[in-house]
């Protein structure tokens, strides 16, 4: 919807719906109310103005030639630009935006043209830079701009106007630009220029050759060019970067305009704009380039499709460019992980701790002083003081303590005074659960924090819950028997369970199809499982029956992850959206979106009022829960991401993909401040000890981790993160930090967990071939 506030000052807005938060769990959801919000999109379209008096090539304004759009004479538009303005206007008018159409016609001089011309959009899509201004303007209606990282939470989905029928080929930002057989000779020219500049500019000039290609290879393919476009992919695809190689094996396969409808991440390449960093003085070097030889055609990609982020200081080297690329979008603005994160942990909750003596247990006598220690730790100083760096306890709404809860926390208070300090010189034991003859195939672990349960989810769409204890699982005894129970009595909680439904496991049906994520609540009475169906359903421990099935999602969802303080879980799936649900409330309250593929894992901030979600586009992204902003946007990885870890003080993160690493980030400033290299394949788990000392990582490798963490961040240098590069150089010290790496038999690490002692317990599916 586009809403015209000021005819002199044109601002699109566009139809923005939000959810607010609950004012307290349990009550009812808020009215949905109308926010009109302005587009990113519309900031984008205004070029930097450089010191230098020059404008930044990322401005979205492309023409014909390096100069202002071409007049005629009396001010109006050139033909093919009367073209592109009359199927804008048919646009608008189907959508019975009269007045905009008004204003367009007379501020473009269209009032006696207009009428001399037909409206069927077939004369369109002709002449030198028109496609690119219909693409300009067209990208300030559309909502949908999977690129912008400030992507607010949408509930309702909009589809994007991109492929009318009639003016598809005026308003595609492929529209033919130049003489198809020089699309060589402009890329061989830029390529031939690049590789004779100085070292120091190569590298960040190199960048350009990645997007510039499929660009220009993308714009042959959609005008007919198909033989073309084929000799164009096989001279230069070569060229490319190594992490880019999946992409290309899909653009190989689009050789026809046909290919390129309902290609949604081709739709999103097009759409969004990759986003490059470059010193000032490559920068320069660049644009005087392209200005001396006139190349049109990569001036134009370059503004239509590509934002320059300039630095100010020295040009980046190879190693630095190559850790911060490899995703679908580019690199991340710098201004996007500027916003302030609350990312310190919530005061605890003051509870009065019964002190119980038991110290004469005979296991580890060594270790009385260090718990004794470590007990007025975690009751004294993170119960009474305030993180400086922590949000308001009142933020987001968040669930009262019950006495069940309570209870729990006070047993977690006595395990940590039993805690083993891990560090280099005293490492974990590890228990690791093989599920034997999973032929059913086992796609997802979880453990309850007290280590009491695990439950696994299949691929016949059926979840197991095992006990993990001697004690055995138990259904809760129908109405009638428990309308016989005395319910004052001491052991009320003991008598309603029924004896003769313990069994050593549960099974759940109800999903439909593989389940392919689980999470226990935080006080163990419930399940979450997503499932290739489309939905979450929620199950009950006491009963072992289905409560509620969330639909809300339209295709499969790869992940769900309960909050630490239960009440939220987040989901993330094939609809590239994540979304924060409230377990009494069948609507989701937010819908995170932004990522331009799969999101396939989530994660929530040790203190809920973050959500952290990694996705197949090889970006992750933290979300704010109180109001939907995307406030860190973190790219790096070469592959899709599969699992994440925040540290326990909530300061760090850690994420493992497809290329074999685990990457370290700094919340607080938005950096990468680590790489751990050394596994073979996909790290599919990633857990921080209780104390924060170890990080371990689980990989399809059959290999279990242990990384000394706590060296990783102490040896940071802090004033690095003051550079105005956005980056802080990464030592390679993998394996400084390696602790120990253990191998299993054939089994992938599907999952790890520490217990609330500091043992690791892993799991995974035993691999007969």
């Amino acid at each position: 919807i586009i809403r015209q506030k000021n005819p002199k000052k044109k601002t699109y807005y566009a139809a923005h719906v939000m959810t607010p938060l609950l004012s307290a769990p349990g009550e009812k959801m808020a009215a949905v109310q109308d926010a009109p919000m302005e587009l990113d999109s519309e900031k984008e379209t205004k070029p930097e103005i450089l010191s230098d008096g020059t404008s930044n090539l990322s401005g979205n304004t492309a023409s014909g030639t390096l100069s202002s759009p071409p007049l005629t004479a009396g001010g109006a538009p050139k033909q093919e630009d009367q073209q592109t303005l009359i199927a804008v206007l048919q646009f608008l008018r189907r959508n019975k935006l009269t007045e905009s159409v008004d204003i367009l016609r007379r501020e473009a001089c269209l009032e006696d043209q207009e009428d001399s011309q037909t409206l069927d959009g077939s004369g369109g899509g002709k002449g030198d830079g028109d496609g690119g201004d219909a693409n300009s303007l067209l990208s300030r209606v559309s909502i949908a701009s999977a690129a912008a990282p400030q992507s607010t939470l949408t509930p309702i989905p909009v589809k994007s106007e991109y492929d009318q029928p009639d003016v598809s080929v005026v308003l595609s930002a492929y529209s033919q630009q130049g003489d198809p057989s020089l699309y060589q000779v402009y890329y061989t020219g830029l390529k031939n220029f690049i590789e004779s500049v100085l070292d120091c500019h190569r590298a960040e000039l190199s960048q350009l050759f990645y997007p510039l290609f499929v660009h220009m290879y993308l714009e042959l393919v959609y005008n007919n060019h198909e033989t073309k476009a084929k000799a164009f992919f096989e001279k230069f695809s070569g060229d490319q970067e190594c992490y880019y190689q999946d992409d290309l094996q899909i653009l190989c396969g689009l050789t026809k305009k046909e290919h390129l409808k309902g290609n949604e991440a081709l739709l999103d390449f097009r759409t969004s704009r990759f986003v490059l960093r470059i010193s000032r003085d490559s920068y320069q070097l660049l644009k005087r380039h392209l200005q001396e030889r006139h190349n049109n055609q990569i001036w134009n990609i370059i503004q239509e499709h590509l934002y320059i982020d300039i630095f100010d200081g020295m040009p980046r080297s190879k190693s630095q460019i190559d850790s911060m690329s490899g995703s679908f979008a580019g690199e991340t603005r710098r201004e996007v992980n500027k916003a302030k994160v609350f990312y310190g942990l919530l005061k605890e909750p003051e509870i009065e701790v019964p002190l119980d003596d038991e110290d004469d247990e005979a296991e580890n006598e060594e270790g009385k002083p260090k718990k004794k220690k470590t007990k007025k730790d975690s009751m004294g100083s993170k119960s009474k003081k305030q993180d400086p760096n922590a949000p308001q306890q009142n933020r987001i709404p968040l669930p009262e303590l019950k006495d069940s809860d309570k209870l729990d926390k006070i047993m977690y208070m006595k395990e940590s005074t039993k805690r083993i300090r891990l560090g280099p010189e005293n490492l974990p034991s590890i228990c690791f659960y093989s599920f034997l003859n999973a032929y059913q195939g086992l796609t997802a672990v979880d453990f309850t924090d007290d280590s009491s349960l695990l439950a696994g989810g299949f691929a016949d769409s059926t979840v197991r819950v095992w006990s993990a204890t001697p004690k055995k699982l138990r259904k809760v005894k129908s109405a009638a028997e428990l309308n016989l129970i005395d319910k004052e009595s001491d052991d009320v909680l003991e008598r309603i369970m029924d004896e003769k439904t313990a069994s050593e496991s549960k099974n759940l049906y109800g999903h439909s199809g593989p389940v392919y994520g689980v999470s226990f609540s935080p006080d163990r009475n419930y399940l979450l499982s997503s499932s290739e169906d489309g939905t979450v359903r929620l199950w009950s421990l006491q009963t072992f029956t289905c409560l509620v099935g969330y639909k809300g999602h339209n295709y499969p969802v790869w992940d769900t992850h309960f909050s630490p303080f239960g009440y939220y879980f987040v989901s993330g799936g094939h609809d590239r959206v994540a979304r924060l649900w409230a377990t009494d409330h069948y609507q989701p309250l937010r819908i995170f979106a932004g990522h331009l593929a799969d999101v396939t894992c989530t994660r929530f901030h040790p203190n809920s009022n973050y959500v952290v979600t990694g996705s197949t586009d090889r970006t992750i992204r933290l979300w704010d829960v109180l109001n939907g902003n995307c406030v860190r946007f973190f790219t790096g990885h070469k592959g899709p991401i599969h699992s994440l870890a925040f540290s326990p003080n909530g300061k760090f993160l850690a994420s493992g993909s497809t290329d074999g690493r685990v990457l370290l980030w700094d919340i607080g400033h938005g950096l990468m401040i680590g790489e751990l290299k050394g596994h073979t394949d996909t790290i599919y788990a990633l857990k921080f000890s209780r104390d924060g000392e170890i990080l371990a990582s689980g990989s399809m490798d059959n290999t279990v981790r242990l990384w000394d963490s706590m060296k990783a961040f102490d040896d940071m240098e802090t004033d690095d993160f003051t550079a105005a590069t956005g980056h802080i150089p990464l030592p390679d010290n993998s394996q400084e930090l390696l602790l120990g790496m253990y191998h299993s038999k054939s089994t992938p690490v599907t999952h790890l967990h520490f217990t609330r002692r500091n043992l690791l317990l892993a799991a995974g599916a035993y691999n007969s071939q």
